[in-house]
């Protein structure tokens, strides 16, 4: 596939932007972008403005390629509206319009990631979703109703899936109300459950209507347990061996729900060696998983990688710009995270490739932060050098040919460049004095004091 010289320096010098751009003009194809809104907006509708310009000013904000939607609005040409519209686009979108984005962005780089090669099954014949909530982080306080208030405004909250063989954020459910709770929304991720799933989640989706709904479509779970759910024992309590953090136990219980319907389930206990963060000693889950396929041990193992979408809740955050605080109204932040789970599905199919071309263990060390700091810093250099048409060929290039290529660029990519800097153990913090006649205290001169007090030790 010959592109040019100048596609070809690209690809020598920073092939992780390379890699990035084209995913983005895959996965986001304005044309299917503007396609999606007109079969799934019921309020809003196009006048001027494009909603796939909307998503691709918001994705600059989001990736660091510029400071903010304002920035990018003004760096962009033959945008024919003000920016006081743009904002208003933005505060308009509809929840299932966002929700709608994730999930057309996941279609299509599930197939390029499968023809990868590198998303096996966490538990073979089983589709393990997972599944976890974010509450937006608190916006500046620009409506003039939330001025009054010193609390943080909460934009709203989302609930996430994540396919866990090929790391993309594959659906989602956005809530408009901050305060909501993930057990508000069970009922819309009970009608995407699908059978032979496996739902990994965490006690707050404890919950026994949502237990017995999984059941009922043919699907399983192992989700850690809530005290507050019914339960009644059947069985012994016995050991049934060890796992690398502790001894495991397993006991048959019944779950009863509200109708008074039950399910026979196992629930399984990990004695662990060392106490969590918050000081407990055990983690007990309850699973509907058949015995043959996973024992009590391979079901702690499993509940153990479920802390991979709370890495990618973290990656969000610090390498990506998902939360910008100063989209305060609800629709707009929610837009702005679904564009962050987006642009967040692009560095799972980059991961995916450099998986492909350099094995699963040199990548487990490399940092999405300085993936996404490559990209940033290189992208405005690239749209100089290759402008967008350069790369209409991406949007429909088969996924076999898309995988060859993807391998081949990230065969040439040096990994400890983007090696991930593992910090250890948190020193206490001291207790600050505070003088409010010396405001300022000189560096030099407490850096003088540490000197003398080693001299005279």
């Amino acid at each position: 596939m010959l592109l040019g010289p100048v596609f070809d320096r690209f690809v020598a010098k920073s092939p992780i932007s390379v890699m990035a751009r084209s995913l983005l003009e895959h996965a986001l194809c304005p044309q299917e972008l503007d396609a999606l809104f007109e079969r799934c907006a019921e309020q809003q509708y196009t006048r001027e403005l494009l909603f796939s310009t909307t998503a691709d000013l918001l994705s600059q904000a989001v990736c660091g390629i510029r400071k903010s939607v304002h920035a990018a609005f003004q760096a962009t040409e033959d945008i024919a509206v003000s920016i006081t519209s743009v904002y208003n686009k933005l505060a308009g979108v509809e929840a299932g319009v966002s929700a709608a984005l994730v999930r057309f962005c996941g279609r299509r780089l599930r197939p390029i990631i499968a023809a990868l090669g590198v998303a096996p099954e966490w538990l073979p014949g089983y589709r393990a979703r997972l599944l976890d909530g974010n509450h937006l982080a608190a916006t500046e306080h620009r409506l003039l109703e939330t001025r009054p208030e010193a609390a943080g405004p909460l934009p709203g909250f989302c609930l996430v899936v994540l396919d866990a063989a090929t790391g993309l954020a594959e659906d989602v459910f956005p809530c408009q109300d901050g305060h909501t709770q993930e057990r508000a929304l069970l009922g819309d991720v009970l009608d995407a459950v699908q059978a032979r799933d496996l739902w990994l989640a965490d006690r707050n989706f404890c919950v026994a209507r949502f237990l017995l709904g999984i059941a009922a479509r043919s699907a399983f779970f192992v989700i850690r347990e809530h005290q507050q759910i019914p339960i009644t024992a059947v069985g012994r309590l016995r050991p049934c061996g060890r796992v690398e953090t502790g001894q495991v136990w397993e006991q048959a219980v019944i779950v009863t729900d509200d109708a008074g319907n039950t399910l026979r389930v196992r629930r399984v206990t990990l004695l662990l060696d060392e106490p969590t963060r918050d000081g407990e000693r055990e983690v007990v889950l309850l699973t509907n998983l058949p015995k043959r396929d996973a024992d009590a041990r391979a079901v702690a193992r499993l509940y153990r990688k479920r802390w991979t979408i709370e890495g990618r809740f973290q990656e969000m955050a610090v390498a990506l710009h998902a939360e910008i605080d100063t989209l305060c109204y609800p629709k707009a932040a929610l837009f702005a995270f679904c564009v962050g789970l987006a642009a967040s599905n692009v560095l799972a199919a980059l991961k995916a490739a450099l998986r492909a071309a350099h094995g699963p263990e040199a990548v487990e060390e490399i940092s999405g932060y300085y993936l996404a700091d490559e990209l940033a810093g290189t992208y405005r250099g690239l749209m100089i050098a290759l402008p967008a048409e350069d790369w209409l060929v991406f949007r429909t290039l088969p996924a076999l040919a898309f995988a060859k290529l993807l391998r081949e660029w990230a065969s040439k990519v040096r990994l400890a460049a983007f090696r991930r800097h593992r910090r250890g153990p948190k020193k206490p913090v001291a207790k600050r004095k505070h003088n409010k006649k010396k405001p300022h205290v000189s560096t030099s001169r407490l850096l003088e004091q540490r000197k003398g007090i080693k001299n005279h030790t």
